[in-house]
């Protein structure tokens, strides 16, 4: 059994990557705004069908486009959310987009919504913002868990600590528990030992590396401020798997997977 995942905010395709690399999800539509992303996309997903605004995905047209879908992600966007930005709050006009994916969801009522943020979101408004995320999903009779989680408790050598919320039909589900202990969050001067190299059989030397070891040269000059800024912005896919398998461990328990 494969869940079809609807990525929207999809960047360069990190919460599919993660996901699809479970053997449990398949993705079946992207929404991207970005055109380098776009491209990024297009080579590694040839065949899926990639939206442009979010604010174009709709229930009728997806029915007449022939996609359906178990799963909902998305990372809206966290410029008004972030403190180094201007913190205009979930209202702003690119992190009010939030009220799209909502839009969304409520059309399609998938069986899991996976939301990504940047950890402000949990204090940002005195808690409003978060509140309203919560809210609203709790407005569609679907219930929440959320983890606060940083790509160095899954070996990066770095922090990006993010909030996820995995929410699912509160009438239809017990309370969701992260499938596997997490890496216990460390300094992040020193280089990961052995016993701790692996993670869904990514390797975090090799993998985390920003640029293709050339001698101090680039490949593909003219795009490496795109990759890194996707990069920057792109959900971890370790992370994605983790909550993939969350998923998983969860729908065996309840004998829904053959």
């Amino acid at each position: 059994m494969a869940f079809k995942v609807i990525d929207l905010f999809s960047g360069i395709g990190g919460f599919s990557l993660g996901l699809e690399s479970t053997g449990h999800f398949e993705t079946v539509a992207f929404c991207e705004i970005e055109e380098f992303p776009r491209k990024v996309l297009k080579k590694h997903w040839p065949n899926i069908p990639i939206y442009r605004n979010i604010k174009d995905v709709k229930a009728k047209r997806l029915i007449s486009d022939g996609i359906e879908c178990d799963v909902v992600t998305g990372g809206f966007p966290c410029v008004d959310i972030s403190t180094s930005g201007r913190q205009k709050g979930i209202e702003g006009s690119q992190s009010g987009l939030w009220k799209e994916m909502y839009r969304v969801i409520s059309q399609l009522r998938p069986e899991y919504v996976i939301v990504e943020n940047v950890s402000a979101l949990l204090s940002g408004g005195n808690g409003r913002w978060f509140g309203r995320v919560l809210g609203d999903l709790a407005r569609l009779r679907y219930d929440a868990t959320w983890y606060s989680i940083s790509a160095a408790q899954l070996g990066a050598l770095h922090k990006r600590k993010r909030v996820f919320i995995l929410s699912y039909p509160g009438s239809t589900r017990r309370k969701i528990r992260l499938s596997k202990e997490r890496h216990r969050e460390k300094g992040n001067t020193k280089k990961p030992n052995d016993s701790s190299s692996r993670f869904g059989g990514w390797e975090k030397q090799n993998y985390w590396a920003t640029e293709p070891n050339v001698g101090r040269l680039v490949d593909g000059i003219p795009n490496r401020v795109d990759r890194l800024k996707c990069l920057g912005n792109a959900v971890v896919p370790q992370i994605a798997r983790l909550l993939g398998e969350t998923i998983i461990q969860h729908e065996n328990v309840h004998n829904r997977f053959d």
